[in-house]
């Protein structure tokens, strides 16, 4: 997977978005794409506008793992990455 673009990348109302918005925004665009149906240059600003989505969304996830790790160091546990966890 390409790494996330940078944040100073993301256009402002895109980083004004909670993960959740974000998240049924790009769900939106996804189907969209999927059903095929509209025209070439607008499935081209749907895919860069996903893009942009997805790198926000995986922003906010790593904003929140980072946060979840802090408050169980500051428990006293031992910080696993929430993704090694099975």
């Amino acid at each position: 997977m390409p790494p996330a673009r940078p944040a100073q990348d993301t256009p402002e109302d895109i980083a004004a978005l909670s993960f959740e918005d974000a998240l049924a925004e790009l769900e939106a665009i996804v189907k969209r794409l999927e059903g095929g149906q509209g025209k070439l240059e607008q499935a081209i600003a749907d895919y860069e506008r996903g893009a942009a989505l997805r790198a926000h969304c995986e922003r906010k996830l790593a904003e929140a793992e980072a946060k979840l790790q802090a408050v169980v160091t500051a428990a006293g546990g031992t910080p696993a990455g929430l993704r090694d966890v099975e």
